[in-house]
């Protein structure tokens, strides 16, 4: 089963632009869009200092981890994790039923102004990768099965 609607280079174009405008807005370091199994498919900002391949993966297995916890105190969903550190923090939130938005900011700014901005984000991005779905519904990408170390080069035509 398809997890990821089948994504165009436009598509790929308004998510980074998406992401571009909310790392200026929320004077963030680095964003991520991620699929729920932690594959990478597009990316904005500095991201020379990280391993933006394993920080997917590891992001959504903690996000997905937070979800069981939910169910274990009688919530049906938690939506987003904060991860505080002393140079840079983590804030990973829900788009839609398939995909993940990862932010990289530096501790100093605060994860009230990330949240805030990431909502229009948010709706941005999901609002693309529906309109991706309703171009070919039910066709897309299972990137677990595809067994690609960087599944970026998946999503960019040159």
């Amino acid at each position: 089963m398809a997890t990821l609607p089948q994504l165009i280079e436009d598509d790929i174009q308004r998510l980074d632009e998406a992401l571009r405008d909310f790392i200026t807005a929320a004077d963030a370091t680095a964003a991520l869009v991620i699929d729920k199994g932690g594959f990478l498919v597009t990316h904005q900002g500095d991201s020379r200092d990280f391993d933006l391949t394993t920080i997917a993966a590891l992001s959504s297995g903690a996000f997905m981890a937070n979800q069981t916890i939910a169910g274990l105190v009688n919530e049906t969903n938690f939506n987003s994790i904060y991860q505080q550190g002393e140079k840079f923090s983590l804030f990973v939130i829900n788009i839609d039923a398939n995909c993940m938005l990862v932010v990289i900011f530096k501790s100093q700014t605060g994860v009230g102004v990330v949240k805030y901005f990431a909502a229009a984000a948010v709706k941005r991005i999901a609002g693309q990768l529906a309109l991706a779905q309703e171009r070919a519904p039910g066709v897309g990408f299972d990137l677990s099965a595809l067994n690609v170390a960087d599944s970026e080069s998946v999503f960019h035509k040159k």
